[in-house]
């Protein structure tokens, strides 16, 4: 039986509050739907002496749209431009919230993909985007890791993925975050200092010790999505063991916005769980403007396949999981193809 060690649980009724306590203890994590932290610390990945309970916090709550300095706004207001999401509305909630599913389907259905139901309920949009990286030699009871001799990720020297001990390449996981990225949403970081805003894109850092710019005692409050243009369709789709509960072996998110001819005007493809942080393929400008999307759907695919290697960090062969990026890739964009092209 994996049992938690002792700890003091606290229920701060505000954001400063909570911020301020962070400040002042070094051995203190926040907690919000847990459903990763908990199984973390019972492995003993995690062993903090406080846990600083968000869900309490109102203001991080709810998902509402905002004018460009951020204050709520009717839908339907011509000043509307941002979609703002409180970093504890849970997962349940956006993936069935109605200007979520009308305005950016993607996130819906990453939202509407991670874990089951109980995990949804429970996990948040905030929680999601500081999931920790995941590793095959991580990702184990500390019984089992002792036997191995620990990882450079925690208590070991050696990285068993690479077999150096130079940097650490454990998996980002997160489902939300392709999306947020082809979406280009940002997130604001709340400390003791004040608030910083930072896109989701670079929040990530190709570190699997600690995979954000996030800072020890700075919180996640909410995500800010530009509000798409009714030409933008998105898509994402996840490639995983079971479909019913499963971690990502692959999750891929798209953004093409398409001019009245339906000829690409942008594209963004984000593909992850390949490595550390969340991978942004380049160069489709040059294949894909000015082409229609069903032109171009192969060398897209291709074009995600030269730049995505991934590594023996999940327990699938990973040759398996590249060859399956340009197969998934095609799907990702074959869904967002109007529907007059695909009948012509």
């Amino acid at each position: 039986m994996l049992r938690l060690h002792e700890y003091a649980y606290h229920r701060p009724g505000t954001l400063d509050e909570a911020v301020a306590f962070l400040r002042a203890h070094e051995d203190a994590m926040p907690i919000a739907g847990g459903t990763d932290l908990m199984p973390n610390m019972k492995h003993r990945l995690f062993t903090p002496r406080h846990l600083v309970a968000l869900k309490g916090v109102r203001e991080l709550h709810g998902v509402w749209l905002a004018d460009a300095d951020g204050n709520a706004v009717e839908e339907g207001s011509p000043a509307a431009a941002q979609v703002v999401i409180g970093a504890c509305t849970t997962l349940t909630q956006i993936a069935r919230n109605p200007l979520v599913r009308r305005t950016m389907p993607s996130l819906a259905e990453a939202a509407g993909k991670v874990a089951g139901p109980q995990i949804r309920n429970q996990g948040t949009i905030g929680g999601n985007l500081c999931l920790d990286t995941r590793c095959t030699y991580y990702n184990q009871s500390l019984f089992w890791r002792q036997a191995l001799g620990f990882c450079l990720k925690k208590d070991g020297e050696v990285c068993h993925v690479t077999r150096t001990g130079k940097k650490c390449v454990a998996a980002h996981s997160a489902d939300t975050v392709p999306a947020l990225i082809t979406l280009g949403a940002s997130v604001d970081l709340v400390s003791a200092d004040g608030t910083r805003t930072v896109g989701v894109d670079p929040f990530f850092v190709a570190d699997g010790m600690w995979n954000t710019v996030r800072k020890r005692d700075e919180l996640v409050a909410r995500v800010r999505i530009p509000l798409p243009d009714p030409a933008v369709r998105t898509a994402y789709v996840k490639v995983r063991q079971r479909n019913s509960i499963d971690f990502p072996l692959l999750s891929i998110a798209a953004a093409v916005e398409l001019a009245p001819d339906e000829t690409v005007q942008r594209i963004s493809l984000v593909v992850s769980a390949l490595g550390s942080r969340p991978r942004v393929v380049t160069g489709l400008e040059k294949v894909a403007v000015g082409h229609r999307l069903g032109e171009v759907v192969e060398a897209v695919a291709q074009q995600a396949f030269k730049q995505c290697h991934p590594l023996e960090n999940l327990i699938v062969d990973p040759e398996w999981r590249r060859a399956m990026v340009p197969v998934y890739v095609r799907r990702a964009l074959q869904e967002m193809i109007p529907t007059r092209a695909l009948a012509a």
